[in-house]
């Protein structure tokens, strides 16, 4: 997307001790200070402990920063320069009060013309008190520009997305408000958009004419693990299927949006999750992880995790299947998954093209016809494949499916972070990788029903690829891709 000039700003972060802290949004910002992409930024960690001040909030920050590889001599004199810290204590109106007073007071003495971001990187059941404290002190306007950065999940279903958007429209205009899913920020996510709208080879092919199913699967090696007191009231359908998954459907989907501004895209992103026909019952399957085996050592099952309840129901496995009713993908299936403790962490989209209406080669031994794919890949080994049908040389006559490959790493070296990519967007003022109102509550509606009305759970082991149910969701010769 165009950027602009990123302007010196105050960035708050509510959660400033936590993980999500410590391991990503500091790092991130730390990495744009040395890139000298966001001049100026001072960085004002909050939370509710009052035993912590600037020198000891300094000194986490070099402890989690050098723990993450990162140069000791430059974090030291990054944190000493620009790392603050203020205490909101119980959240009360004079916490806030006195949160707007510092950030009033740093400006004031380095010179910061009144930009403030105000990133929540809190528990979910914190969100409302915090958005609502901050509109009540005034801290959603200033004299410069003042942006809201809200983690995931956004509510738990419909109705609680919907009040916490009028909570966050009570202070922020929409155009302050940025809903952040990392997902967006990795480079092969964004690609998807170059990938099909400046190439003419792709577009041609990508509708119900010549795609015969779309297939998108989040695997993930790791189980719950610290994560259980969230992940026991969430489950992988709140906790991937709404988000992450729902996102890379709306951009495989998506019509050519009039221009590349944030709204254009956003627009046509919300028609596409608007588009997704009510799921069928039948056309879900749940599932949650027993005891196996990853990468030859014995891993527990999901039940067996520290802070699981031992009669848990929670589903760590989501197959489901969804049809876009849209001129261009009628009657193409979308075949969704995610789950834990599968054998390989891997997030892909497949989409697997028509044959040919006649084969020629039939009356050949062993030349039977492989669907041409196109494979996606957002993690890891960023990139892409397209496997195609050549003669096998020699005799006798046979076919043999070859790949056609691009690596991201191979052509471009390291590629930026997810948090660097958004975190530099909230500064600069692009909308464009972040999640509108009407798209979180375009997603809800779509998967509340299924919430209110919840399907078996099915066991499957750590380390295959999911319960054998899911096989049912597939029509015709289309199979799970398990590299």
């Amino acid at each position: 997307m165009p950027r602009h000039s990123a302007e010196p700003c105050v960035f708050c972060i509510f959660g400033a001790t936590g993980d999500l802290a410590r391991r990503k949004i500091l790092p991130a910002l730390f990495t744009l200070h040395t890139q000298q992409k966001t001049p100026g930024c001072l960085v004002l960690g909050v939370t509710r402990t009052a035993e912590i001040d600037d020198a000891k909030f300094r000194d986490m920050a070099v402890e989690a920063l050098t723990a993450e590889k990162l140069p000791a001599d430059e974090v030291r004199r990054w944190a000493d320069a620009a790392l603050f810290y203020q205490p909101i204590n119980n959240g009360t109106p004079d916490d806030f009060r006195a949160l707007s007073d510092r950030i009033a007071a740093l400006e004031k003495e380095h010179q910061v013309p009144g930009n403030r971001a105000f990133y929540i990187a809190l528990p979910p059941q914190a969100f409302p008190d915090t958005i609502a404290g901050l509109a009540a002190a005034g801290l959603c306007r200033s004299s410069g520009w003042t942006r809201l950065v809200v983690e995931k999940p956004f509510g738990r279903d419909l109705e609680s997305a919907q009040q916490l958007n009028a909570i966050v429209h009570e202070g922020f205009q929409e155009s302050q408000v940025y809903r952040i899913d990392h997902y967006l920020g990795k480079e092969t996510v964004q690609n998807l958009l170059v990938f099909r709208f400046a190439n003419a080879f792709f577009e041609s092919i990508w509708n119900r004419n010549h795609v015969e199913s779309v297939q998108i699967t989040v695997a993930e090696e790791l189980g719950v693990e610290q994560r259980a007191g969230y992940y026991e009231s969430a489950g992988a359908l709140r906790d991937m299927i709404q988000s992450h998954l729902t996102q890379l459907v709306s951009l495989v989907a998506m019509e050519v949006p009039s221009d590349m501004d944030a709204d254009a895209i956003r627009f046509e992103k919300v028609k596409a999750v608007r588009s997704i026909a009510s799921i069928d019952p039948d056309e879900i399957v749940l599932g949650q992880y027993g005891a196996g085996e990853i990468d030859g050592q014995p891993v527990p099952g999901y039940r067996d995790e520290p802070g699981v309840a031992p009669d848990s129901n929670t589903e760590t496995y989501v197959a489901l299947r969804l049809e876009v009713d849209t001129w261009r993908w009628q009657g193409v299936p979308f075949y969704v998954r995610t789950g834990k403790r599968l054998p390989r962490r891997l997030t892909e989209i497949v989409l697997s093209l028509r044959q040919p209406p006649v084969s020629l080669f039939e009356p050949f031994d062993a030349c039977r016809l492989s669907s041409n794919t196109l494979v996606l890949r957002v993690q890891p080994d960023e990139g892409f494949v397209l496997t195609f049908d050549v003669k096998a040389p020699g005799d006798p006559f046979r076919l043999a499916t070859e790949p056609l490959h691009f690596g991201y790493h191979e052509a471009f070296g390291t590629i930026p972070e997810a948090y660097q990519t958004l975190l530099l967007d909230v500064i600069e003022g692009d909308q464009t990788l972040f999640v509108h109102a009407d798209e979180v509550e375009a997603s809800w509606k779509l998967y509340t029903p299924v919430l209110k009305s919840p399907r078996p759970v099915v066991p499957y082991a750590a380390g295959s690829w999911g319960p054998p149910q899911a096989d049912g969701l597939l029509r015709g010769p289309v199979r799970w891709r398990n590299p």
